[in-house]
């Protein structure tokens, strides 16, 4: 395979990533470009047995999402909604717990929680979230609130994003996930989410988490407007924000969905590019543990597949996914643990339970 990769033309990064040197920008964007899919996965795979060998990681999560109301109305979703919309929820603190009981039967080790940015909801409601959750489920691990989501919960608390973790984190809060990022170039951000938080105020607010010890994951959603260049400028931000505080856990790219969003015309991804993205990721991301598959996005068949082709980590059951699905994903809406471990297995991987801060919880 090395004779291939080589006559595709990527030789000099073959010696590169066998080396463990870094790629520069101009790698990662070669990496983009190059039309063999199996020569860059090649390489994504030597990096990714380097790093987690045979191991596939997979989660037993419950997803609640606690409301769609949203001030912000990013052009590329589907989920928010103006609180005048008939489609427009938002469930009281007792609807959220109820949903964690009923699930109590469950080994769930992980709450993943977001919602949108709600106007009206006081900073008194997110830490009785929290509380609720612990109140019935003391032992769970709570995923929850984007960046951009706790910069808004210290705008309206009036005061530091440094308090606001405090506070967070003395009601439940374990770690935060990956969501908000999108593509940090401004020029995207003006285009399609022009009111959200900038791409460097998120990473302002990993890097403070990371300071409190609370780790992040980190994600960037593809296929709609973005070029190769400014995918590439995600990736660079990223990893050299990772240099400084090494706080985040996993990088997760998010396949566009259009449907019923405002980007409607777009196209979805395809295999080929959804593959690419998991592959350029692994080679770039040096500083990463690892790489996500989410099935959810890209279907347990091509999450399957990633897994050689950089990916380590296939998330988990869900258990009720909204968002995407809110976009026109086809995929279904939870998973079971057997399924996973079945698909993992099937991709010639080791099948491992984990919990959300890669503690191994069981091998299979």
């Amino acid at each position: 395979m090395d004779s291939h990769v080589v006559q595709a033309g990527l030789g000099d990064l073959l010696d590169k990533v066998k080396d463990g040197e870094r790629l520069s920008f101009d790698d990662g964007v070669r990496l983009y470009r190059c039309p063999d899919l199996l020569a860059v996965g090649y390489l994504a795979n030597i990096v990714r047995e380097r790093l987690n060998g045979d191991k596939a990681y997979f989660i037993y999560n419950q997803h609640i999402n606690y409301s769609n109301v949203c001030t912000n109305l990013c052009k590329f979703c589907a989920f928010g909604k103006d609180k005048s919309s008939p489609l427009a929820y938002e469930m009281n603190v007792d609807d959220v717990v109820a949903k964690v009981r009923e699930r109590l039967d469950e080994p769930i080790t992980e709450i993943h929680m977001v919602g949108g940015i709600h106007p009206d909801l006081p900073y008194s409601y997110y830490l009785e979230l929290l509380q609720g959750i612990k109140s019935v489920r003391p032992t769970v691990h709570i995923q929850a609130f984007t960046c951009v989501e706790i910069a808004h919960l210290a705008e309206i608390a009036g005061q530091s994003v440094s308090d606001t973790l405090k506070d967070l984190q003395a009601a439940g809060l374990g770690s935060i996930p990956g969501g908000g990022a999108e593509v940090f170039s401004p020029r995207i951000r003006q285009l399609t989410c022009e009111k959200k938080l900038s791409g460097t105020g998120w990473l302002e607010v990993a890097a403070t988490a990371h300071r409190f010890g609370l780790h992040t994951n980190a994600t960037m959603l593809y296929g709609h407007i973005e070029t190769v260049e400014e995918r590439v400028e995600h990736l660079e931000m990223l990893r050299s924000t990772q240099d400084q505080t090494g706080g985040f856990l996993a990088f997760i790219p998010l396949a566009f969905h259009p449907k019923n969003t405002e980007m409607a015309q777009c196209s979805r991804t395809t295999g080929i590019e959804d593959l690419k993205n998991i592959a350029v990721a692994r080679c770039y991301l040096d500083n990463f543990p690892h790489i996500k598959a989410y099935w959810v996005m890209i279907g347990p068949k091509l999450a399957q597949v990633a897994l050689s082709f950089g990916a380590d980590d296939m998330d988990g059951t869900v258990k009720e996914e909204v968002i995407t699905h809110m976009a026109g994903a086809d995929t279904d809406q939870a998973i079971g643990s057997d399924q996973l471990i079945r698909l993992i297995r099937e991709a010639g991987r080791q099948p491992v339970e984990r919990d959300t801060l890669y503690n191994v919880l069981q091998v299979f």
